[in-house]
């Protein structure tokens, strides 16, 4: 029997906030496909499955920074897993440099054709530099992309692209983000302090890639003349003093649904090539219009502005300023979007295919 290994460079389960290590959490679970999971010693362990613990100590770091021997805690961990006779599907997420290291280790012990390499990207644009003079593409068996869009860029950047490619959506638990009453959603603005005021929010990591200076820009030119309006700052800890804007800090998971369900329009001003967006999907499940930057897979998730709308030129503070007052005054319709789309449940069965297809290219060793 095909044994599937997952190799992880944080302890799963992951204690912090990660797009990644949510998904896993969420699928691991439930049923999953999963028998064996490589990562650095954790404390709380998921059922059902067999743990192998990298030893990441302080001299290990040493012989990685200085003599460049690389992920060699986790081959020593592999070796307590693999037999000679068994085949392997062995996944990777977003770790480039784990991939040229983990051929060599398989090549060297004379199993690599037992071994189905899967590397899973969250990005959007492909990686292109060479990898210690191999195409970092002929390593690997399979690359799983978040959006379609996604792999048309591979295939315009790539010239050589010899590897199998699946595109799985990300999902979320929609049973927790989901669109709730008109009556609750009022009183539920009610108890927050938002009565009678149409609601923005923005929820992100802090940092200038992520476009909040942006939208905060366009706020203020905004509040000049909007003033029945009101911006909720998610993960920005800032201590400003902008009028019509609540700056919320960090908000738990679990806390986290009321906000998206109390708000009328979310704001994704992302300024990079962005994968995909959790919480975009969060919040068009919570019933949100969305108005987004026309970056990466952005375009994709929102179908193209189906969806909601799509600024082109997202640098420019007046496209924002200009897409509020749409929203204010033209009073878009928002769309009502099926439950299953970008749900946990799309991707675990997602996931699960995918594991199945490579096991079956892996026992008639396509």
């Amino acid at each position: 029997m095909i044994k599937t290994i997952l190799i992880s460079q944080v302890p799963l389960p992951y204690s912090k906030i990660g797009s990644w290590t949510t998904l896993y959490k969420n699928y691991l679970e439930e049923d999953h496909k999963i028998d064996y999971i490589v990562c650095p010693k954790t404390q709380i362990t998921f059922a059902g499955i067999n743990y192998t613990f990298a030893n990441v100590t302080f001299f290990q770091k040493v012989r990685h920074k200085f003599f460049r021997k690389k992920n060699l805690q986790y081959f020593q961990a592999l070796n307590k897993i693999i037999l000679p006779n068994q085949k392997y599907i062995i996944q990777v997420v977003d770790n480039y440099g784990m991939i040229k290291p983990l051929h060599d280790y398989l090549t060297s012990i004379g199993v690599i054709k037992n071994c189905y390499i899967q590397f899973f990207y969250h990005g959007f644009s492909p990686y292109m530099q060479l990898n210690s003079g191999s195409n970092f593409y002929e390593l690997i068996d399979e690359l799983i992309v978040l959006t379609n869009d996604s792999y048309k860029q591979f295939k315009k950047v790539i010239n050589v692209l010899p590897c199998h490619f699946s595109i799985l959506h990300n999902g979320i638990n929609t049973g927790k983000f989901k669109t709730i009453s008109i009556s609750d959603k009022e009183n539920l603005k009610r108890k927050l302090g938002f009565e009678d005021k149409k609601v923005f929010i923005w929820c992100s990591q802090d940092r200038p890639k992520k476009g909040l200076h942006i939208v905060l820009e366009a706020w203020r030119k905004l509040y000049e003349t909007q003033k029945n309006i009101v911006f909720l700052v998610i993960g920005s800890e800032r201590e400003q003093n902008i009028s019509g804007v609540k700056f919320l800090g960090r908000i738990s998971n679990e806390d986290l649904p009321q906000y998206y369900q109390a708000s009328d329009c979310y704001l994704f001003p992302t300024l990079c090539q962005e994968g995909f967006g959790l919480s975009l999907i969060e919040a068009l499940h919570c019933g949100n219009y969305c108005i987004a930057s026309a970056m990466g897979g952005v375009p994709e998730v929102l179908q193209h502005g189906k969806l909601g709308k799509l600024i082109e030129n997202p640098h420019f503070v007046m496209e924002w300023v200009e897409a509020i007052n749409s929203f204010l005054n033209d009073k878009p319709e928002i769309s009502k979007i099926q439950e299953e789309l970008y749900s946990i449940e799309s991707w675990r069965n997602g996931m699960n295919i995918i594991i199945e297809e490579a096991k079956s290219r892996l026992e008639k060793n396509i």
